[in-house]
């Protein structure tokens, strides 16, 4: 990669490369074979955050994305030493949902098994449990991390109020604070994140890390007509991004990649990188990963992220589309 790894989360001690590998691929579009590949790259190219949730991948049985991780680190090699691991929970599996305190006291030991390690280095709340007091859900993440079970805890999925009032319980009771924060963010999905949900994580030092980086593989470029989408594993989500201000983002990104050299996905990326966050992208083959790798020595400068800025602005009429993921399959 050619640079250190030096991208703290948060106040946590964790320590990790600009990139991170989201492992909700795997069992789904990347068999185990390739997924082991893939790690194998991906940490010989001096990456180490590998994400993941109990409930990856969409439309399987719980954990499996957690269990091709887990055998994978077990081949052993220093595998585990060299990565940060990071899962989540919270979101309805087969095993239950939400944040009490009796609920994650089984998941992260589902986990833990799954992942075939005695500690995770990240555990997020998927997302917000608003019939569980966040007293008792950071009381138990609490109790994890003093049991050696998790080293650092981090939030997706919360609006800016709920999250403001969770760190505010963190310090007024002596509770540990989320580090993190994962939201909903690319070039095309601004809203979501952008205003007060961002200026709560810069003014309180946040770790914030981009999931659907690529807008579901939609800034790479490779989709601009609905013919593109056969055998595309998100075609759901990719169509509603075909319309006028996704073909002038599609524009500005073309027109940035000519002049700095580049692919349309490493200037997505850099875009990210550019605002403070580390993207969270998949790949499911070699020479994509290559090209995400590649991304990282991209450094966009204003004028390109100006550029960028303005032709993804969200007009009048142009509030985006967000087709929900396939909703995960019970096992039978």
């Amino acid at each position: 990669m050619g640079r250190d790894v030096s991208i703290r989360l948060g106040k946590s001690p964790l320590t990790v490369a600009p990139w991170a590998f989201g492992g909700n691929v795997f069992g789904w579009t990347v068999d185990q074979p390739t997924a082991f590949g893939l790690l194998d790259a991906f940490i010989d190219r001096g990456f180490n955050l590998i994400d993941t949730a109990d409930v990856y991948p969409p439309g399987r049985p719980t954990g499996e994305s957690e269990a091709i991780i887990g055998a994978w680190l077990a081949q052993g090699g220093g595998r585990r030493e060299r990565v940060v691991i990071g899962t989540k929970l919270g979101v309805p599996t087969e095993d239950g949902r939400g944040l009490s305190r009796a609920y994650m006291t089984g998941a992260v030991e589902r986990s833990l098994q799954r992942l075939q390690t005695d500690v995770i280095d990240l555990y997020q709340a998927h997302i917000d449990d608003s019939s569980t007091p966040l007293e008792e859900t950071l009381s138990a993440f609490d109790e994890l991390i003093r049991a050696g079970k998790v080293r650092a805890i981090g939030a997706s999925n919360y609006s800016a109020p709920r999250l403001a009032e969770a760190l505010q319980i963190s310090e007024a009771e002596g509770l540990p604070r989320y580090q993190t924060l994962q939201p909903w963010y690319n070039l095309y999905d601004r809203d979501l994140f952008e205003g007060p949900l961002q200026n709560l994580a810069r003014a309180e030092g946040l770790g914030v890390m981009a999931y659907f980086g690529l807008a579901s593989g939609f800034l790479s470029g490779k989709y601009r007509r609905e013919a593109d989408l056969a055998g595309a594993a998100r075609a759901y989500r990719l169509k509603d991004m075909m319309n006028a201000r996704g073909m002038r983002i599609l524009k500005a990104l073309d027109d940035v990649s000519a002049r700095f050299g580049a692919k349309p996905s490493q200037v997505a990326l850099a875009w990210l990188r550019a605002k403070g966050c580390v993207p969270i992208v998949s790949a499911t083959r070699l020479e994509q990963l290559d090209e995400l790798a590649r991304s990282v020595e991209l450094n966009l400068d204003a004028a390109a992220v100006e550029s960028l800025d303005a032709a993804s602005v969200i007009g009048p009429g142009e509030a985006p589309v967000r087709a929900p993921p396939p909703a995960p399959r019970p096992r039978s």
